[in-house]
């Protein structure tokens, strides 16, 4: 006779009944094994011509590694990695390895979870609390996450910073750039100070992080020496137009260094700044008044609108005329530039957006522990966001750029026969 069993496992208070999250490690460690397969088979295949004196094959399979645990998203997965023998390796012959692309040899965490740490801190988890913050996301059996492997991580990020500082830069050229800089107050220090950020944007189309450092506000000086230092690591060739807000350092600094770079005020900045002359009862009819201007389909309708602008506010809020009127020119440089970039030189929001985390963790926190401790999180979460950054629009236009085509209102000037009879 057979007794039922009467006796329910209870759940424990740090365990998580979730079904559905089983469900997806068993088919994340299924396909990383059958992805793994597939790469060792294509390399295999690849060394098919490589055998022995004998005619046996050089390469065969040899078992698999033991199993260790990768911490990714959806929490640990494990996985086995395959192991390839070299045959005929000798003092003589140089060892064949097989290097998983997909499973590197140390990996223990997924790099999206190396990206996590950092945005956790700019949202105001503390290093001490990340434990406890990833165990919740994760499960409580999430290896390799201790505070000792933060504290390690944290040593890895200075020194990519201090390499990233450091790297060549002969081999780069950037056709466009984006300045702006944000100032972060830190505890234990008696002033704020600005982060200076430079992005730049390759022929290909591609944004880049460029320039990254802390100066004493946003003065000529500290840009100077952020220029100086990028062009003596090689960036020699100037870009071809720089975006950035009304900061005088950084234009000042930018003409000494590379006087040939065209300025482009950011139309993010300078609305605000104009709104900022005017009560709020008239602001959001000026505001309508100047996203006419930025959208004008052409120089001439542009600058008529700013015209117009200033005949209408003028007479009562002359700062807030004379604020839009004095940087009429460097407000329409991208006029001179292919259309479909447009919306990409008319703001400095490739910064903006980025610093915006950054803004909300100092308010949430008020401040971080330290200027070093805020100056390396925000360059990891600015390195992890560049991932993600888009690819500017109409990229085939730029090569045109880097020739020194000529563009009127968004499009290319072309030489007509009279033209060049004449």
């Amino acid at each position: 006779m057979t007794r039922n069993n009467t006796v329910v496992p209870l759940c424990q208070s740090e365990a998580i009944d979730d079904p559905l999250t089983a469900i997806l490690r068993s088919g994340a460690r299924r396909l990383l094994a059958q992805a793994i397969e597939a790469e060792a088979e294509t390399f295999l295949a690849a060394m098919k011509g490589e055998q022995l004196p004998d005619g046996r094959e050089r390469l065969v399979r040899h078992g698999l590694g033991p199993e260790r645990v990768i911490q990714t998203g959806i929490g640990p997965v494990e996985v086995r990695r395959v192991k390839l023998r070299d045959r005929g390796a000798s003092e003589r012959a140089e060892r064949i390895r097989f290097t998983s692309s997909i499973l590197p040899r140390w990996a223990r965490r997924t790099p999206s979870l190396d990206a996590l740490l950092p945005i956790l801190y700019l949202r105001g988890v503390s290093m001490g609390d990340f434990q406890e913050a990833l165990a919740a996301l994760l499960g409580c059996d999430a290896p390799n996450l201790s505070p000792s492997v933060i504290a390690r991580l944290r040593g890895e990020w200075e020194a990519d910073y201090a390499r990233w500082q450091r790297r060549d830069l002969s081999a780069r050229r950037y056709v466009y750039l984006w300045a702006d800089g944000v100032y972060l107050q830190a505890r234990m220090e008696p002033q704020a100070e600005c982060m200076l950020v430079l992005i730049g944007a390759t022929p290909e189309g591609k944004k880049e992080l460029v320039g990254f450092q802390v100066g004493m506000r946003e003065s000529a000086q500290s840009w100077r020496e952020l220029l100086v230092d990028l062009k003596a690591r090689g960036l020699a060739i100037a870009p071809e137009l720089a975006t950035g807000d009304g900061a005088l350092g950084f234009w000042k600094a930018l003409d000494e260094v590379s006087p040939t770079t065209r300025h482009q005020r950011c139309t993010v900045h300078k609305t605000a700044n104009v709104l900022n002359k005017l009560p709020k009862s008239v602001q959001p009819a000026a505001k309508a008044d100047l996203r006419e201007i930025w959208t004008a389909p052409d120089r001439a309708t542009a600058e008529t609108a700013i015209t117009t602008f200033a005949e209408k506010y003028r007479a009562k809020y002359e700062k807030a005329a004379t604020c839009l009127v004095k940087d009429r020119d460097a407000l329409l440089t991208f006029y001179d530039f292919p259309a479909e970039h447009w919306d990409h030189l008319r703001t400095s929001n490739p910064i903006e957006s980025v610093f915006a985390t950054v803004r909300h963790r100092t308010v949430r926190t008020k401040g971080a522990l330290s200027q070093d401790t805020a100056r390396l999180m925000v360059f990891k979460l600015v390195i992890a966001a560049a991932k993600t950054w888009r690819r500017l629009k109409g990229e085939n236009q730029l090569p045109k750029v880097v020739q020194g085509v000529t563009f009127r209102n968004g499009v290319e000037v072309t030489n007509t026969p009279a033209q060049n009879a004449a």
